[in-house]
């Protein structure tokens, strides 16, 4: 099976695959399969999965998180007629939603289909045709005629989790990929085919993957991962904002597909570090990779807590671009993703322990 292939089957199982916030158990099972031959797992009380692959120095220890969980929605309570009110799980805009297909994964494992609900135009007043519905007024049809049929015969109950149902999708041949979930199962697949490059590879410093969970609701399992991983360095691995759309003007944001990595300058909770930044600046330009900067002022990643950690942790957040993120489905490059597990790969076997004094501008001990 060539690369290229290998590629799409893990780009294709680790996307379909559900978990949102709270339920990443699947994406961690899947990244533990793949991984098996390489380093054992092990998991904290909240749930993240950690991947440590040992080099030639304990330190400096180089963190790679990347959080499984993506956005979805949670069963609320279900009315008499069956049909299903819910929660949101991260950031969900309500114009996005309205008349989706989605998927509830039921307490047997089962994913039962079901829409977003919504209004013919025939009977919208004009005043409702050019207002968003909120989303607290949405509800989703699984085609059950009540609640009992709901709860009893097709196991749905309260807290259960809702996907969107969206199949993975080669376009152009191949070259570019649609999915849900990109955010952050993009990342997740990086750190998996980061541990399978640097494996066998003398790489001067300690690797571990992390496996993060409920990112999307708020960074909280990044919030041990520090304690857990004891990092000197972090590499955020996530998507970015794509900005090459009619709509999107640049002062916005920036990147664009098959242009490479993203290097995030500025986000809703993380100024990057300098010094990592222009490191790993001069490891792309030394290896023709070809990157590009990125900022945004609002949302943010699992960097945002993890660079808070003992006497602080030089991070950077490196993303895939991707289009439509927080939505049922996106658009990634497959250049893009060689090239930023590429870009990763490069960066940390530069990266040892004199590398990383003079990074931080320390003293050698």
């Amino acid at each position: 099976m060539s690369k290229k292939r290998q590629t799409l089957d893990l780009l294709k199982e680790i996307t379909e695959a559900p978990g949102v916030p709270g339920y990443e158990s699947k994406i961690a099972e899947i990244a533990a399969v793949r991984l098996a031959s390489i380093v054992r797992p092990r998991k904290d009380r909240i749930g993240n999965v950690f991947f440590t692959l040992e080099g030639a120095s304990e330190r400096p220890r180089v963190v790679l998180p990347a959080h499984m969980d993506e956005i979805g929605l949670m069963v609320k309570f279900i009315d008499d007629k069956g049909f299903i009110r819910f929660w949101t799980l991260g950031g969900w805009v309500s114009q996005v939603l309205l008349a989706q297909r989605v998927l509830v994964i039921n307490s047997r494992g089962m994913a039962v289909p079901g829409v977003v609900g919504s209004k013919p135009p025939h009977i919208l007043p004009e005043e409702e045709r050019s207002k968003a519905v909120k989303l607290e007024d949405m509800f989703i049809d699984i085609g059950a005629s009540s609640k009992e049929e709901a709860e009893k015969e097709l196991g749905i109950l309260p807290g259960d989790p809702i996907v969107p149902d969206a199949p993975f999708t080669e376009m152009a041949g191949g070259k570019r990929l649609l999915a849900k979930a990109w955010d952050d199962r993009a990342g997740v697949a990086l750190m998996i085919r980061i541990l399978e490059e640097l494996n066998g590879k003398k790489h001067p410093n300690t690797v571990i993957g992390v496996g993060t969970v409920q990112e999307e609701v708020g960074t909280r399992g990044a919030k041990t991962v520090a304690a857990t991983a004891d990092p000197d360095v972090a590499f955020i691995l996530e998507v970015g904002i794509s900005a090459d759309v009619p709509g999107i003007k640049p002062e916005e944001t920036q990147g664009e597909l098959g242009k490479g990595p993203m290097l995030c300058i500025l986000d809703g909770g993380m100024i990057p570090h300098r010094g990592l930044r222009d490191f790993t600046v001069a490891a792309a330009e030394d290896a023709g990779i070809p990157y590009q900067y990125t900022s945004l002022n609002r949302g943010a990643t699992d960097g945002r807590e993890i660079q808070y950690a003992g006497r602080g942790v030089p991070a950077l957040y490196i993303g895939v671009p991707c289009r439509y993120i927080h939505a049922h489905h996106g658009i990634i490059d497959c250049e893009d993703f060689d090239n930023t597990a590429r870009l990763i790969v490069e960066t940390v076997m530069r990266l040892d322990a004199a590398a990383f004094h003079k990074i931080v501008g320390e003293e050698m001990q």
